[in-house]
């Protein structure tokens, strides 16, 4: 029997056809359903559900009591902050059932995007590349690359750099005071120029 290179809590259940990258860890009580590819070194909390035909890149964190259900998909090196909600009906009804995929709206979580504790994600929104969802903000249209996004609904309040520190308030370019890494503001759309030197 093949040794495997990641790490299952006896607490957790995984369903067949489930790919699971080397070095993951699923701790305490999770359950990950069918079809689902789990990518590298990712971590996996207490009390998460990874619902069927969800894809999950390398690198990524999901804090506790978390559900990523089907139609969502994150990128590498996202992160998910404790019992933040994914959706993946827009208007659901009991007496009305939308059971399966044709019904379930697209989540896309790029590269690097940061979701705070308690935050809502509406379904069939893309969050940008490196953004930075508050806590308790409820996500309901597509958040830019490094947008700040707080409040009911989220507005953008600014911009966070990759590696998460909240820029402060500028006109055209910026270097951040954490990393070095440089933005310039072209058309509203903040793109990455590199480190200082």
């Amino acid at each position: 029997m093949e040794e495997k290179k990641y790490f299952v809590h006896p607490s957790s259940f995984v369903d067949d056809n489930v790919e699971i990258g080397e070095g993951t860890k699923i701790w305490h009580f999770c359950h990950v359903q069918a079809n689902t590819r789990i990518g590298a070194k990712c971590s996996f909390g207490q009390n998460v559900n990874v619902g069927n035909n969800v894809i999950i890149g390398n690198h990524v964190k999901v804090q506790n009591n978390v559900s990523i259900y089907e139609g969502v998909t994150l990128e590498d090196y996202v992160f998910c902050g404790p019992s933040m909600v994914f959706t993946n009906v827009k208007d659901p009804r009991c007496k009305y059932p939308q059971r399966g995929s044709e019904f379930y709206l697209r989540t896309l979580a790029k590269e690097g995007a940061s979701i705070g504790a308690n935050a809502t994600i509406v379904c069939g929104v893309t969050l940008g590349r490196h953004c930075f969802i508050g806590a308790g903000a409820v996500v309901t249209k597509d958040v830019p690359d490094y947008a700040l996004m707080v409040g009911v609904p989220a507005k953008q309040a600014g911009w966070a750099c990759e590696c998460g520190e909240i820029l402060p308030s500028f006109e055209n370019e910026i270097a951040c005071p954490r990393c070095g890494l440089k933005y310039k503001l072209q058309e509203g759309i903040l793109v990455p120029l590199g480190r200082e030197n």
